[in-house]
Formats: structure tokens, C-alpha cells, sequence
């Protein structure tokens, strides 16, 4: 067995530190792609993130991109790289990050399409049995709907989460945000939390348990919500994205604020909203020309 390099610590390090302000799954998936950097070094004799530099990770992505790796996982690669060698850094071990030199793959935009605002509606709107489960369910789809949280976010919510109007959520990188709740997914977690105490164990903190008690995963809400649309007639595939999609697109629709939108959602560059909501210029456009005083046409009989 291969003695411990220094760059395996220096990967440890990094990994545990990551861990105190990422998600479970996001530390799982940078744990992944950093082991492939490591065995990829390792097979070059680099035993050490000093050595680290652009050539390297070229190299190292190339090889990932020839042997079928997909764009997003490319991606998430380099960020995880990205990531490793800010924390080198900031170590004093590397004097630059060598990833800011390797361009990102591009990623195809294949987000999904919004529901239809009506149907989505009468999705929502359709009676339930009123068990725990059912209101729990009804509960989680307000929630995904009014606030679009994410799957992570909204699994990781403890019972102090909730304020009277908003929501507090952990969002990616550690950064907390507030929310607001609308008024229908306000009255479906009051009738959920009327409830909550014939599911959950004691001292459980989770907002949303599953039948035995415990916090609910990730798998098991995304199944909820697949379950509910069959069940409940939409003709549709429905996932947690996909709500949180929805909310945005539906927001957007009627405001306009991209801003707002992009606050809401937690996104840290206005780009990211702008292809997330796959956004109407045109419908943009129309309410620009109409509103700003450089923008507006000038009448005929508009003075000099």
C-alpha cells in the first residue's frame, strides 16, 4: 500500500473544510472529481498540489472529455478543481489558481420547460385525503412552488427555519438567504405542522419527516412529486427543478424584475437568472422601451 503523499492531505484538508459550509451531496460529488485529479496526478508523479498549474488541468480535462465525460460533469469538475486550488492559495502553497486559466466547457441549455401556470393551478388545487402524508406532500409543493427552493434546500429545513412570512434557507456554497412564503403554501404548512407530531421522532429538528420519523431525503421527495402527478392527473414529468423552474418563469412573466428573481433564487451572477428563465427579450424589450426616459420614442409633438 502506497504511502500517504502530501497532496492526499492536502485533499483532506480541503474536503473537510468544504464540508462545513457545502451540502452532503456537493461534498460527495467534489470528494469524486478530486480523486480523479489525484489518480491523474498520482500517474504523473505529482505528488504535491504545489505542482499544480494550467498545463496539468488541461490536460487532466482533456483526458476526462475524450473518454466521454459530459459537459455538466466537466464542469463540475473544474469547479472542484477550482475550488481545491483557492484553498491551496489561500494556504500559501500555490501563488495563483491555475483553473481560472482553463476555460469552463460549455454546457448545453437544456433546462426544463415550465408547467403552464393553469395547470400547475389545478395540480395544486387537487383535494387530498388529509393524512400527515398527504398534507406533508401538499406542504413540500407549496413550498418548492411559492419560494423556489431547491431539492437540497428545501430537504435541509429544520423547524427554525420558518418565520411568520419567509423562510431561511442554506443555499449553494453555504450562502444563507431569506424567502418569502405566499399565502397558500402559509396555510398548507400551518395544517402540515398541526400534523408533524403523529410522524415525527423525538428531538427530530427536520421540517419535513418521511412515515418513520426522520428527515425526508432527496430521493424520497423526489418520488412524492412524481407519485403526485400521476396520481393527480398532470400529464406531465415533475421534479423538484422543474417547480423551482416554474416559480421563476411565472414570476418573471409578471413582474418583469430579474433582479428580484435573481435574489429570490440565490443565484450569484444575473447571467445564470438570464438562462435559467430562459427569458423573453422581446417581452423584455417592450417593457424597457416603454419605461426608461432614454429609451422612449419621442412623439411628434414632444417639445426640444
Amino acid at each position: 500500500m502506497a504511502e500517504p503523499t502530501r497532496l492526499d492531505g492536502q485533499l483532506a484538508d480541503y474536503l473537510a473544510a468544504l464540508s462545513r459550509t457545502a451540502s452532503a451531496a456537493t461534498v460527495a460529488a467534489y470528494r469524486r472529481d478530486l480523486a480523479a485529479l489525484g489518480d491523474f496526478l498520482a500517474a504523473n508523479g505529482v505528488a504535491d498540489g504545489a505542482a499544480l498549474d494550467a498545463a496539468l488541468l488541461r490536460r487532466f480535462l482533456g483526458g476526462e472529455r475524450a473518454r466521454g465525460l459530459a459537459p455538466r460533469s466537466l464542469a463540475r469538475r473544474r469547479a472542484a478543481i477550482s475550488g481545491f486550488a483557492d484553498h491551496l492559495r489561500a494556504a500559501g502553497v500555490l501563488d495563483h489558481n491555475p483553473a481560472s486559466l482553463v476555460r469552463t466547457p460549455r454546457l448545453p441549455r437544456d433546462l426544463p420547460r415550465p408547467v403552464d401556470v393553469d395547470a400547475l393551478a389545478r395540480f395544486l388545487d387537487t383535494p387530498h385525503d388529509g393524512s400527515p402524508l398527504a398534507c406533508r406532500d401538499q406542504a413540500m409543493l407549496e413550498l418548492f412552488y411559492s419560494s423556489g427552493l431547491r431539492l437540497a434546500e428545501l430537504a435541509a429545513l429544520d423547524l427554525g427555519d420558518l418565520q411568520p412570512q419567509r423562510v431561511r434557507v442554506l443555499g449553494k456554497g453555504g450562502k444563507p438567504r431569506q424567502v418569502p412564503v405566499g399565502r397558500r403554501a402559509r396555510a398548507a404548512l400551518e395544517i402540515w405542522l398541526g400534523v408533524r407530531g403523529t410522524l415525527a421522532g423525538d428531538g427530530e429538528t427536520a421540517l419535513f419527516v418521511g412515515a418513520r420519523g426522520a428527515r425526508l431525503g432527496h430521493r424520497a421527495i423526489q418520488q412524492r412529486l412524481a407519485n403526485l402527478a400521476r396520481q393527480r392527473g398532470l400529464a406531465e414529468h415533475l421534479h423538484p427543478h422543474r417547480l423551482r423552474h416554474s416559480f421563476a418563469s411565472h414570476l418573471l412573466e409578471s413582474s418583469q424584475d430579474l433582479r428580484a428573481v435573481q435574489e429570490l433564487l440565490g443565484h450569484a451572477n444575473l447571467a445564470t437568472t438570464q438562462v435559467y428563465t430562459r427569458l423573453d427579450w422581446q417581452h423584455l424589450a417592450a417593457g424597457y422601451d416603454a419605461a426608461h426616459p432614454r429609451a422612449r420614442r419621442r412623439r411628434p409633438n414632444d417639445s426640444d
